[in-house]
């Protein structure tokens, strides 16, 4: 390893701390979610389905949070480029279509290298932009 050089792995500890304070947010919500963490690498880490949740959701949740870690973009800003018209247009089906470009996904971010992700599917795009980012400050106190 070169010097200043580092690794950061998300923890089993760390997922399951964000994780957390995910699920309270979307229990305040009133709707069952699926929140995925995932490493550097778009690894699983740890992921959590609380009762009654879609299943559609579990691996929308993991791909949102493997989207996140892959483009190193939220999934809500990577809508815009991917959209119709956008200069991304078509990324979806990249990747073997695990590609999501809606809100829900955002990287887990430390000194400006992305060292994981977190997803999160169930609600509305807004409601699960407001679970992942929950997740995402808590990540940040504990970074």
């Amino acid at each position: 390893m070169c010097e200043g050089e580092w690794i950061m792995n998300v923890t089993l500890d760390v997922a399951q701390e964000i994780i957390a304070v995910a699920r309270d947010a979307a229990t305040n919500l009133c709707v069952p979610m699926v929140i995925s963490v995932v490493d550097q690498g778009g690894n699983l880490v740890a992921l959590q389905r609380m009762d009654e949740a879609l299943l559609v959701s579990v691996d929308v949740s993991m791909n949102k949070a493997y989207t996140a870690v892959a483009v190193k973009v939220s999934t809500e800003d990577l809508a815009i480029a991917a959209g119709p018209g956008g200069d991304l247009f078509g990324l979806h089906v990249a990747d073997n279509s695990r590609i999501v470009i809606f809100g829900g996904g955002i990287p887990l971010v430390v000194d400006g290298r992305v060292v994981g992700g977190v997803g999160v599917s169930g609600g509305s795009v807004g409601q699960d932009v407001i679970c992942a980012k929950a997740a995402v400050e808590k990540f940040n106190q504990l970074s």
